[in-house]
């Protein structure tokens, strides 16, 4: 029996566009799977729309300053994996809401960047294990995002003033993968990128607190067929194909 084809076994290289909340979402939802596009050949961009200004428990810092620490540690993280474009929209962290002025921004930064492929999260996953309530602005992201590329960044006459006076023609998105997906019916083997995945994670030093800790929990998600000594790494999406 052949082998099948991995999901991204695309023939030529690919404009992938990342599309989530905040600094560190990359990292932490997918970054096995972008660490293995850009080996792989693949141009790899993100924009994460919010500013990561409300992430700390430390009192002495103003959003501000939190904002530009977040920022300089998403360019170090991105510059690990490979990533050479990011883009921030600084919305307030915390307070973001799938509304037409965030779909029209997303949808200029889709005609602009023209991807192949878009990454974005799941808006329907309220819950994360038994452990966690999803982030607002995760859910947020993924469906302004969502909206984003179909039908606004689709057609000419949504938001036509980016069309008739920012000449920004409609662009269509070929595949959208959602990470973290309450539904999964594509996985990657990321097992030779989780290193580097780890090495990204530990620039976002506001963010991760003991980096030991962090590491042993992350290489103990090793897949159920595998183990600690010999580990496997799969990252997983919900992959749509629109074109």
């Amino acid at each position: 029996m052949s082998e099948i084809a991995a999901p991204d076994n695309w023939q030529s290289p690919q404009r992938i566009l990342v599309i989530l909340a905040h600094p560190d979402d990359p990292e932490f939802f997918c970054g096995g799977t972008i660490a293995r596009w850009v080996k792989a050949g693949h141009q790899v961009s993100y924009c994460l729309l919010t500013c990561g200004d409300k992430g700390t428990a430390d009192k002495a810092l103003t959003p501000d300053v939190l904002c530009t620490q977040r920022q300089g540690e998403q360019l170090a993280a991105a510059a690990v994996l490979g990533v050479g474009k990011v883009r921030f929209l600084d919305h307030p962290d915390g307070y973001l809401v799938p509304d037409l002025n965030l779909r029209k921004e997303i949808t200029r930064v889709i005609r602009q960047e023209k991807p192949d492929v878009l990454v974005t999260c799941d808006p329907t996953n309220l819950y994360v294990r038994d452990t966690y309530i999803n982030h607002p602005d995760h859910r947020a992201a993924g469906q302004a995002t969502l909206d984003a590329v179909f039908p606004a960044a689709r057609d000419h006459l949504n938001f036509i003033e980016l069309w008739r006076d920012e000449k920004l023609d409609p662009h269509n998105v070929r595949e959208v993968w959602i990470s973290l997906p309450q539904e999964t019916n594509v996985s990657v083997d990321v097992t030779e990128h989780w290193p580097l995945k780890l090495q990204a994670l530990r620039e976002h030093k506001s963010q991760i607190g003991d980096p030991e800790k962090l590491e042993e929990r992350l290489r103990s998600r090793h897949t159920v067929d595998s183990t600690l000594e010999n580990p496997r790494y799969q990252e997983h999406f919900k992959r749509i194909v629109l074109a």
